[in-house]
């Protein structure tokens, strides 16, 4: 049964079993201003508490602590977000239990056009130490970046084109660090120069890390030890050390920006190179034959005496490694009061070549190559009868190309465009921001596949309702659209990061969502107080389903639709216990739960084809349509106490992630754990700007084995054990 919308009394239920035991009596203190953060991925540049759609911004000294080598587990710390893993290379944010292509990345408010998509190995080609903010948008992110942001955005600001004059003629900041658990050599550094109405820039980091600590063996042992490889002996696995898993970053960007009074001009090219190992275990090759495994399914048009594989066993799986390159120019542009009603026209262009190879004992395997470009034409008005907004025009395509043996996606070519219109108005103490968006997406691959085109229409209405000075109720309606990515329909063969064969389906439709949220703020003098309760239907969800057929005791996943519901909640609280002689103390508390399940009853018959070369083999099975969907992130609760004195800061956390025991169809469960991790730094002002800070940063002090349930590599990989990272950063 289909709802097209989400049941706003599960919702309401949802918010007042999280608000229990709210300490309301804090709204009665005095209501707090609370730092005003811009959010830059806003093109009516609100900051992130103006905003009624729930979006989280890290910057300053919360940026500082959460640095880490990607992007994912920067922002993991944060309510409703946690991280994909695939090794220390590798991990894209999950953002309410969604990932992947419903995640849009941005670098500076444009796609990354990199290739970390289509599969579970590849990274996101965006350094975060180079990061001025992080910008984190919850839910549907539609309107402003199109349908692959219909699980919400992720924008990383670097300040290569700069938004306005600095204060200082040169400014910058600069960091080494070390890491006990890897060996990690890093440093970063910036500068921005003024020269009249120029603003110059440069940026650069370097890192090497070794292979990283673990609190014992590399593999996971299993109950039913069937769903190991032959030599998988858990005997001579390895323990302490995870091999393969060094990495080697180089990234670095120049940029130029022109301050007017009517207007602005800025260029900036960049570049990042990534060397990572892909930690053993993880990829199944073609070929690793066991023999067939077709015997117990239904299936026609091939004859197993005639197929010609030759049976070879896994033998020694050789290193596999990943050497990636992105170039990026960006290019933005804007006109003060064009118009007697526009305050402002702004033009953003950017252009990527990307390329990554896998390297299998040193020998190129699989090349990927991704060139596109994305612009965004976009006009801020002036208020009228009290609505304020902006309107626009986006333009994008990419040229994606696999090549190798392991190529499972064709060659193809993806063109979009969209418009789009957000306003928003003030009708006393609410404030209601509207918005609609169409998207017209076009998919042209190479060889026979036929080529698709999809309208995506996103419709959105969100309210803050200001109870009094200290009290907010937030709501949040959408309606979105997803078009289908190349993986997903044109898939077909093994692909390694996933140990499975995987088959696209050229039929596919739009997936469509209707979401529904509710939330409150608390802010005053002893307080802050975030929770919120949401909702999100799915017709036609496109997911990646087990069809129990292997072949070579390599399980085929097909990619199918079915109608899908997300429900979760989300909580945190910022507790100012005390500022006196002692220093300022702060408990900070938050938890976080997702439930991501297909939405139907009884099953389905599907049939599929297993590509071989010349020919086929063919099957049908049944497929269920109810169950829990993959790799959900688990359940967390989580704390943490600061102190700051002086120069000092300090503080000690722990979050606990759940056992996660609701899992899909041929999924283990994965256990929980507890994360400790502790901070220290001492910071001194030398005058005129300038200040030093020295580092210790402690994570996972209780060197616990932490496998985390939304990694494909949890079987084979756990996080590192106890590390310990220090260094000096500093500012002038």
């Amino acid at each position: 049964m289909r709802h097209p919308l989400p049941r706003p009394g599960r919702l309401a239920a949802a918010l007042a079993l999280a608000c229990t035991g709210l300490p309301l009596a804090a709204a009665a203190h005095e209501p707090t201003e609370l730092p005003t953060v811009q959010v830059t991925a806003s093109p009516l540049a609100g900051d992130a508490e103006s905003l009624a759609r729930p979006v989280e911004v890290l910057q300053g000294e919360a940026l500082d602590r959460a640095k880490s080598a990607t992007l994912g587990e920067a922002v993991a710390g944060l309510p409703g977000v946690q991280t994909t893993y695939f090794g220390p290379g590798v991990g894209r944010p999950v953002l309410r239990g969604l990932d992947g292509p419903r995640v849009q990345v941005l670098s500076s408010g444009m796609g990354s056009m990199d290739a970390s998509t289509v599969s579970a190995d590849h990274a996101t080609s965006i350094e975060p130490f180079l990061a001025d903010q992080i910008e984190v948008l919850k839910g549907p992110a539609t309107l402003l970046f199109g349908s692959g942001a219909i699980g919400g955005a992720v924008n990383v600001v670097d300040g290569r084109i700069a938004r306005e004059l600095p204060a200082r003629p040169l400014s910058g900041r600069a960091e080494i660090r070390g890491n006990t658990v890897n060996d990690e050599r890093s440093g970063m550094f910036r500068l921005d120069g003024v020269n009249g109405n120029w603003v110059l820039h440069v940026d650069g980091l370097l890192r090497d890390t070794d292979d990283y600590d673990i609190p014992g063996l590399a593999a996971a042992p299993h109950d039913d030890h069937d769903h190991e490889h032959e030599g998988d002996d858990h005997t001579d696995a390895a323990r302490g050390t995870l091999p393969n898993s060094a990495m080697q970053t180089r990234a670095g960007g120049l940029g130029a920006t022109w301050l007017g009074e009517r207007g602005y001009f800025g260029l900036a090219a960049s570049t990042y190179r990534s060397e990572y190992g892909i930690p053993a275990g993880a990829h199944v090759h073609a070929g690793d034959d066991h023999g067939h495994g077709h015997d117990e399914h239904d299936h026609d048009e091939h004859d197993h005496d005639e197929h010609g594989h030759e049976d070879e066993g896994h033998g020694h799986e050789e290193d596999v490694r990943i050497d990636m390159v992105q170039n990026r120019l960006e290019l933005k542009g804007g006109i003060y009061d064009p118009l007697s009603f526009l305050e402002r026209i702004d033009l953003h262009g950017a252009w990527s070549d990307y390329e990554h190879v896998e390297l299998e004992g040193g020998q190129v395997g699989t090349r990927f190559v991704s060139r596109g470009h994305d612009t965004r034409l976009q006009a801020v008005q002036k208020e009228v009868a009290g609505w304020r907004g902006a309107f626009g025009l986006q333009l994008g395509s990419v040229d994606f190309s696999a090549v190798g043996e392991e190529a499972f996606v064709p060659s193809t070519v993806t063109d979009s465009w969209g418009l789009f219109v957000l306003q928003e108005k003030a009708f006393g103490p609410l404030k209601l921001e509207l918005g609609g968006r169409y998207d017209h997406v076009r998919l042209a691959p190479d060889g026979s596949a036929p080529a698709r085109e999809f309208d995506a229409t996103n419709l959105s209405a969100a309210a803050i309702w200001r109870l009094n000075p200290a009290l907010e109720l937030r709501f949040g309606l959408d309606r979105s659209e997803r078009a289908p990515t190349q993986e997903e329909l044109y898939a077909g063969g093994l692909h390694v990061a996933t140990g499975s064969i995987e088959i696209g389906d050229t039929g596919l439709q739009t997936e469509r969502a209707a979401r529904a949220e509710v939330s409150l703020h608390a802010h005053s003098e002893r307080l802050d107080f975030k929770v919120a309760a949401y909702q999100g239907r799915f017709d036609d969800f496109i997911y990646l389903a087990d069809t129990g057929v292997a072949e070579h005791d390599v399980p085929v996943r097909l990619w199918t639709q079915a109608d899908a519901v997300f429900t979760g909640a989300e909580a945190e609280a910022v507790l100012h216990l005390a500022d006196n002689a002692t220093g300022a103390w702060d408990l900070r508390l938050f938890g976080d739960y997702v439930r991501g399940e297909l939405d139907g009853s009884g099953s389905r018959e599907v049939a599929f084809a297993v590509p071989h070369g010349d020919h086929f083999h063919r099957y049908r099975t049944e497929l269920a349509n109810d169950g829990n969907l993959p790799r959900i992130a688990p359940p967390r609760v989580g704390a943490s106490l600061t102190w700051t004195l002086d120069g000092w800061r300090a503080s000690l956390g722990a979050v606990r992630y759940q056992r996660q025991d609701d899992v899909a169809a041929n999924e283990e469960p994965s256990p929980g754990y507890t994360l400790v991790d502790a901070h220290l730094a001492y910071r001194w002002d030398r005058g005129d700007g300038n200040s030093w800070e020295v580092f210790l940063d402690g994570t996972n002090l209780g060197d616990e084995e932490a496998r985390p349930h939304t990694s494909l590599l949890r079987q084979y990989a756990p996080l590192p054990g106890r590390a310990v990272a220090f260094g000096v950063r500093l500012w002038f």
